[in-house]
């Protein structure tokens, strides 16, 4: 699930009703919001599309006419990028609730499981892959541990340190998480051919690079 890298669940540090626009405002609070009632990436009537125009095309209408002077040739693109993103997470954090989970608790035993049998790192291993401190690891782990889904033992290796391993449960949850992770995201990229989900990677992952 790594369109959630470092397992943040969105609007976990937002107050009812602040503002959660990103860096540019594209009035993203006024479209794409969850359906509260709750289907998986369900966007509200608000992003139907008419005449092959949604409302982040007359988004972007409205500052090519406020605005002429700025070039909002890439707006739209970026905006959908937001709101997508946005309704994956959410969508993502229904799953994980499924299954008795936080986003940062799944990304622990997720980063466990696809290290193959034993399913086994150090806290060491574990923060880097996470990028998380060593003191916001241990948190996670100590619920985990009490949830029975892991085990720490000393490491053989090195007697200052311990080992992290999935418990028979853990591997149970986290598989049937993934698995059902996996459809979701199977049914989102149905609507696109396997050529346009191609170039939809190249693109992004340019994108991406550009970050690097």
């Amino acid at each position: 699930m790594k369109g959630r890298a470092n397992g943040a669940a969105v609007g976990a540090d937002t107050a009812p009703g602040a503002a959660t626009h990103g860096p540019v405002d594209l009035a993203m609070s006024t479209t794409g919001a969850l359906d509260p009632a709750g289907d998986e990436c369900a966007f509200s009537g608000a992003l139907t599309s008419v005449g092959g125009q949604d409302p982040i095309d007359e988004l972007i209408a409205d500052w090519r006419r406020e605005r002429p002077d700025l070039d909002a040739s890439a707006l739209g693109c970026f905006a959908r990028i937001k709101l997508l993103s946005k309704n994956l997470a959410g969508a993502a954090d229904q799953v994980l609730s499924h299954h008795g989970l936080s986003p940062g608790e799944f990304d622990v035993l997720a980063t466990l499981r696809r290290s193959g049998p034993p399913c086994t790192l150090i806290p060491s291993q574990l923060s880097a892959l996470l990028m998380l401190s060593r003191a916001g690891m241990t948190n996670r782990l100590d619920r985990l541990a009490a949830s029975g889904l892991i085990e720490r033992s000393l490491d053989p290796a090195d007697r200052r340190s311990f080992r992290v391993c999935l418990t028979a449960k853990g591997l149970a949850i986290v598989d049937a998480a993934i698995t059902e992770h996996a459809e979701l995201v199977k049914r989102v990229a149905a609507v696109l051919s396997p050529e346009q989900r191609e170039h939809l990677d190249d693109a992004l992952r340019a994108l991406l690079d550009a970050f690097q």
